[in-house]
């Protein structure tokens, strides 16, 4: 399988597939294909996988799209603007992501939910419990709003996070929440109650963009019912 990124701040992979080679996404998740494609669609894993990525923010049933001939092109685009984050995994290596963050990825890549596993940081970190688990061997796309920044953490190193700026972390990063000290920056920071503290060793990456803030900024300008 071979792949390019095109576009900047609305981009699109193209994915090249030879014969027998498959790529899967979730359902409605492609934009156009070429050649003899073979689409399959049903709940990858079974059932109970299928319900867990339900709540992971992807969909019921997925579909896997083979290639029956020599070579054929699968597109992928994704559902708001930002950047497309390719990445190799290998047997075993996983990343930490964001509800919604699955793009499409080698029919080998596991997808599956994430519990976080500390009370506080899934009532207040801003994405509930449950996020997406992309676990190798294989290439995974991922779909982030807005621009990325890439930061290594070394042991014991810390960040303070605005929790919707998380795009997605490597499993060594400690995810906690933490209370903002101080009435004024509670009241005016604008910051919230609450801010995500990631603690290494491990890569994360941060969004400029998160989706929630885009919509409160445009749910001023939509029409009310009265108008």
């Amino acid at each position: 399988m071979r792949y390019e990124i095109h576009g900047t701040l609305l981009q699109s992979v193209d994915i090249y597939l030879s014969k027998g080679e498959s790529v899967y996404t979730e359902s409605g998740g492609m934009a156009w294909m070429r050649g003899d494609v073979e689409m399959k669609t049903g709940a990858k894993g079974g059932l109970m996988a299928g319900l867990g990525r339900k709540l992971a923010g992807e969909s019921l049933f997925m579909t896997t799209y083979t290639c029956r001939s020599n070579e054929s092109l699968v597109v992928f685009t994704p559902e708001a603007p930002g950047k497309v984050l390719d990445f190799q995994l290998g047997p075993g290596q996983s990343l930490i992501c964001q509800k919604d963050a699955f793009m499409c990825a080698e029919a080998s890549v596991k997808l599956e939910m994430h519990f976080r596993k500390r009370l506080g940081a899934g009532l207040f970190g801003g994405e509930g419990f449950i996020l997406q688990k992309v676990t190798g061997p294989g290439t995974v796309f991922l779909e982030i709003p807005g621009e990325v920044r890439e930061y290594t953490l070394v042991s014991g190193e810390m960040m303070q996070v605005d929790p919707g700026h998380i795009a997605l972390f490597e499993p060594t990063v400690s995810y906690d929440i933490a209370a903002v000290k101080g009435v004024a920056n509670v009241l005016f920071s604008g910051e919230g109650l609450f801010l995500a503290k990631l603690t290494g060793p491990g890569k994360v990456w941060l969004q400029s963009l998160p989706l929630s803030n885009l919509a409160r900024k445009l749910v001023r300008y939509m029409p009310s019912k009265g108008s």
